[in-house]
């Protein structure tokens, strides 16, 4: 077990950006499903639990669980909605770092989940076609923030190739159309709330593409508030720095420029004097020491 969980590890260390969404996202998926597992057995219902991870309708419900606004995008309600979507993050994320940075995706998948969760809540609380729904409504999944994938993508490369099963080759421009119109289509379906977020989406995508050409990035606001959160938890950063004993050390700095002048001092006035003695007594009369220091004197 502790070899898996190492190379899980590993792989997710390893692994591009897009790997690591699909990784956290697998990831919470599995952990949900397994608490909701356990709290079954003990007839304790996970629903109730979710929704405050999951994006409501309602102003006055998203007021006492901002958090929502980020962990929605993370949350999937069953086997398939997590396997479509991490299919689409897997295939369209590839493609996306052909044209972007990983920093890039990384902002741009928290950037169109945001924008795509209000504008879910807008329309929700603007068109009263939803004014029943808004008090039971909540929102999960990550189709926003691959749509603004998608967008980006199409936005950067219109005529590059897809090819799709049964359907041949199409250009990624006209996919794009068709997964955006499908949306606009079905707004008022009973999955209403998903097809907003995804056209909300879509249209980050395309205003990031749009921004970065003009040499603005949109992302970079997003990116610099990651770093900081993810800086928290590394070890360097809460490891203690060494003490710095200014005060002493500068005393003992103090001390050794005193002894060291000292010193000198008295080298000084020591050759001083055994040069006035070769003076008056001439060479001969110097002892061996004297000799030496005198030598010694002569090679500074």
């Amino acid at each position: 077990m502790g070899h898996i969980i190492t190379d899980l590890k590993e792989a997710f260390r390893r692994g591009n950006i897009f790997i690591r969404l699909i990784y956290i996202n697998v990831a919470v998926f599995v952990a949900v499903m397994l608490v909701n597992v356990f709290l079954q057995l003990f007839n304790v219902q996970i629903i109730g639990m979710l929704d405050s991870f999951a994006l409501p309708a309602s102003f006055g419900r998203f007021i006492l669980q901002p958090w929502s606004l980020i962990t929605y995008m993370f949350i999937h309600a069953d086997f398939l909605h997590i396997l479509f979507n991490m299919l689409w993050l897997y295939w369209f994320g590839n493609l996306f770092l052909c044209f972007f940075s990983s920093k890039h995706l990384r902002g741009l998948y928290l950037l169109g989940g945001i924008c795509g969760g209000l504008l879910y809540m807008v329309a929700y609380n603007v068109f009263p076609y939803f004014a029943l729904s808004v008090p039971v409504s909540t929102l999960v999944g990550a189709s926003a923030s691959i749509l603004a994938i998608v967008a980006a993508t199409a936005y950067r490369e219109p005529n590059y190739p897809i090819q799709l099963f049964l359907f041949g080759t199409i250009r990624l421009k006209y996919l794009a159309l068709i997964v955006i119109g499908a949306d606009l289509l079905f707004i008022t379906s009973s999955n209403a709330g998903g097809h907003i977020a995804h056209l909300g989406g879509a249209l980050a995508g395309l205003w990031f593409a749009s921004s970065l050409s003009k040499g603005r990035d949109l992302t970079a606001w997003i990116n610099r508030l990651t770093d900081a959160i993810f800086s928290l938890f590394q070890k360097k950063t809460w490891q203690r720095k060494p003490k710095m004993k200014i005060h002493y050390g500068a005393q003992s700095v103090r001390e050794k420029d005193y002894d060291y002048n000292a010193r000198r001092k008295a080298q000084s006035d020591e050759v001083d004097r055994i040069l006035e003695k070769l003076k008056k007594s001439g060479y001969e009369s110097l002892t061996t020491e004297e000799k030496k220091k005198l030598f010694e004197a002569s090679k500074r």
